[in-house]
């Protein structure tokens, strides 16, 4: 008798087990259901954006507030000190006077060494206003000065070590007395300017730069000095001292006898006497101070 016939027991699959048949597991669409969890927010294909300046000013307003109180008091404070800065040292007009170049620095030492020959001292203007220093020779410039008053300090302490008496308290005291006798010049030329009323487009600035001319030529008495004794100090100091001379009379007279240079005339007026009175005394100190300032370090 035949037996039963043979059941064959098909597996059933519970949700959440794969399939006993498969070989390996499909995770694409767990990969498509998270991808689809990623992108859903947006509603536009791209991931979410981060949260707005809004809700980051609502989430700590106080640190926002104070950083925004912050910038706005460092922007005050630094139009503040913009503007009194530029009301004591003008940092616009100072660019000019250094706005030069080696041919502008190279004319311009020939020509307080040796003035004699130059004619033509007049200031050349562009639309009422002076051209810069590298474009004329005869305007005044403070790169010169600067750089000759550090040379004339270096070359004192240079000297004072030669002679076995340098120390910084006396190299100190050179580099201040220096400054101080052109403070001095400074504010003696603009009371005297003022007690004579005299109409002059000459500024503060014009008096530091040609008063600060006259280094040039005590850096060359000094070293001179240095190299050749005495002799070669009072040989060369004695040239510079007259060559400033003829060329502070000279470059003054344009600004201090503006009304009488502009007609071509002489004035016999007291108070054109007493102008070039004045552009005498101011001449006639540079080889004073020249010779004052330097003497000691030549032995």
């Amino acid at each position: 008798m035949p037996g039963p016939a043979s059941k064959r027991r098909i597996p059933v699959s519970q949700p959440g087990m794969a399939d006993p048949h498969q070989l390996f597991d499909d995770t694409s669409s767990a990969q498509n259901q998270g991808y689809r969890a990623q992108r859903a927010p947006s509603g536009l294909g791209y991931p979410a954006a981060s949260a707005s300046p809004q809700a980051a000013f609502l989430a700590d307003p106080v640190s926002n507030m104070a950083m925004a109180y912050g910038s706005s008091l460092a922007a005050q404070g630094k139009e503040l000190v913009d503007k009194n800065i530029d009301r004591f040292i003008p940092v616009t007009k100072l660019k000019y006077y250094f706005a030069v170049d080696t041919m502008y620095v190279g004319k311009k030492l020939g020509l307080l060494v040796f003035p004699y020959l130059h004619q033509d001292w007049e200031v050349q203007y562009q639309q009422d206003t002076p051209v810069a220093p590298r474009f004329d020779v005869n305007a005044p410039d403070l790169y010169i000065p600067a750089m000759a008053f550090i040379t004339y300090v270096l070359v004192a302490g240079l000297a004072l070590g030669t002679q076995d008496r340098f120390s910084p308290d006396l190299l100190g005291l050179q580099a201040s007395s220096a400054l101080a006798w052109l403070t001095l010049e400074v504010l003696a030329i603009l009371l005297s300017l003022y007690l004579v009323t005299v109409n002059t487009d000459l500024t503060t600035i014009d008096l530091v730069a040609f008063l600060g001319y006259k280094y040039v030529g005590m850096i060359g008495g000094v070293l001179m000095g240095l190299l050749f004794g005495k002799i070669g100090y009072y040989l060369v100091l004695g040239w510079c001292c007259v060559s400033i001379f003829v060329f502070m009379i000279r470059t003054l007279r344009l600004k201090i006898l503006a009304e009488a240079a502009a007609e071509g005339v002489r004035v016999r007026g007291a108070r054109n006497q007493l102008r070039m009175y004045l552009t005498m005394a101011v001449a006639a100190a540079q080889p004073l101070l020249m010779y004052w300032l330097t003497f000691h370090l030549v032995r």
